[in-house]
């Protein structure tokens, strides 16, 4: 990305597109109702956006489908639409520094993550997918000399995707790359925390090239517009990333309409296991940007430290530095490491876990603390539990923030068995010299991704999803995420 010479004046400098998306055009929402956007790092009004509902859903879904029926779309052929979907990318990245600055200044992540990973990551995930377009073949299966029998993709129609507020675009383009690639037109919730990216990339969409109606964004609350559209009866699949208890809902909504396909990804709990003859100057920054990038709040975070018993003063010595490093301010400041909780409603939960870490026995040796108090933002400092077991509620619940639990295990056993005692099972990370303690203890990892000697959830071509409670219905990444977004048909003709 080129550099502006200012982020506080670029940001100041920005202007906002604040509507829904309907049918190749932005629109109020239907009832005229507005609800604020807020700037994390200082507590103020960004902008008003439209509140959209129950009638803009239903709208947003009428242009989805006329534009899926139609076939403007979903008939083109695979390769224009891999061109379409290329050039949607290269004007994003012609764009990035304002897309970078928008999701600054709503989520409250910091300039140097955003511009680095975020806005890189989204672009290079639509080319992904974009050229696997024409890439993704049907099959012939075998059958008698008088039959061909055939097992072809055809889109699942109108897609619905209810997107956290952590990743905004990363993870809408999770699901746009693939859905888009195979045909799908869709309605789009962005969080209402993290809205105005995803509403600006909706016309860039438009102007490269992808019909009116096949892409639509309805800004607005879960309990209004993303009820609406787990329960549309003309919404075919909804996929969905954030909390489990919401994700129940899409269930609920699934079962009460038109039994539509959902795909969830619910958060983790995720274990970080350093064994007795782990490298320490292997582990300590991966350790730390396990449970402090993107200010912990990250479905995968490595928020349990599960650390042999006769390692972790030495360890803990290791990083306790690291940490300190990791400085805490304004996300516009290249030098920030670790920006604003994404709310206050949020920072309240995060000291509150905190509170309760300390009060259930654990001892808080580094951080712990609200800061930053009069700036107006929400911030906390990186936070280090020791004396934690397994069984305490910060063990236990999603903290979602740069929070740390250490927990000591006395063999290999014992900390398999700890690593898999959480009703989630979405990543785990793991530390060892030994090739077979490496491979033995992935294997029993109940985890949809383990990395070793290093904290990754891997690339574009790796499917990402979860076990347990953190997820199921289909992947995010890789070829498989095209699965969830098309129905298999098998067509066998007598000759």
């Amino acid at each position: 990305m080129n550099r502006p010479t200012n982020f506080h004046t670029a940001a100041a400098e920005l202007e906002f597109e604040a509507r829904a998306f309907i049918d190749g055009k932005y629109v109020d929402a239907a009832s005229g109702k507005t609800f604020d956007s807020i700037n994390p790092a200082t507590g103020k009004v960004i902008t008003t956006l439209a509140a959209c509902d129950g009638e803009d859903v239903n709208s947003a879904v009428s242009a989805a489908r006329r534009a899926f029926e139609a076939g403007t779309w979903a008939h083109m052929s695979p390769a224009d639409r891999k061109n379409v979907l290329l050039k949607w990318a290269d004007i994003m990245e012609q764009n990035a520094e304002e897309l970078a600055l928008l999701e600054v200044i709503e989520s409250g992540k910091t300039i140097g993550d955003v511009r680095a990973e975020d806005i890189p990551g989204t672009i290079a995930t639509l080319r992904w997918h974009a050229e696997a377009t024409d890439k993704i073949y049907d099959q012939v299966t075998p059958a008698a000399h008088d039959v061909v029998s055939m097992y072809v993709r055809e889109p699942i129609g109108v897609v619905g995707a209810v997107i956290p507020w952590n990743f905004p675009l990363f993870v809408a383009m999770w699901k746009l790359g693939p859905a888009l690639a195979g045909g799908n037109s869709m309605v789009m919730k962005p969080d209402e925390h993290t809205s105005l990216s995803m509403i600006r990339i909706a016309e860039m969409a438009a102007e490269a090239g992808v019909p009116d109606g096949v892409l639509n964004v309805v800004p607005g609350f879960g309990h209004e517009a993303g009820k609406a559209i787990g329960l549309h009866n003309e919404i075919d699949c909804v996929s969905f990333t954030g909390s489990g208890e919401v994700g129940r809902y899409f269930l609920e909504y699934a079962a009460k309409s038109n039994m539509k396909r959902i795909v969830l990804e619910c958060g983790g709990k995720s274990p970080a296991i350093f064994m007795k003859d782990a490298e320490i100057s292997k582990a300590v920054e991966n350790i730390a940007v396990g449970i402090l990038f993107c200010q912990g709040e990250n479905c995968s975070a490595g928020s349990r430290l599960i650390v042999h018993e006769s390692r972790k003063d030495e360890l803990l010595d290791a990083l306790k530095p690291e940490f300190a490093s990791w400085t805490v301010g304004d996300p516009l400041d290249e030098d920030t490491k670790i920006g604003a909780m994404i709310s206050e409603r949020h920072l309240g939960k995060v000291t509150g876990l905190i509170d309760k870490g300390r009060s259930d026995g654990a001892s808080v040796i580094m951080g712990g603390n609200q800061i930053h108090k009069d700036s107006g933002g929400y911030y906390v400092e990186a936070t280090i539990f020791d004396g934690v077991t397994n069984d305490m509620t910060i063990a236990r619940e999603e903290i979602f923030g740069p929070v740390l639990s250490v927990i000591t295990f006395k063999d290999e056993e014992e900390a398999v068995k700890i690593a898999n005692d959480t009703n989630f099972g979405l990543a785990a990370s793991l530390y060892t010299e030994n090739l077979s303690t490496a491979h033995r203890v992935a294997k029993a990892i109940r985890a949809g991704t383990v990395s070793v000697n290093c904290y990754s959830e891997g690339d574009f071509g790796v499917p990402f999803g979860g076990y347990k409670e953190s997820g199921f219905g289909g992947k995010d990444n890789g070829l498989a995420a095209h699965d969830q977004y098309t129905e298999q048909k098998a067509i066998w003709i007598q000759l």
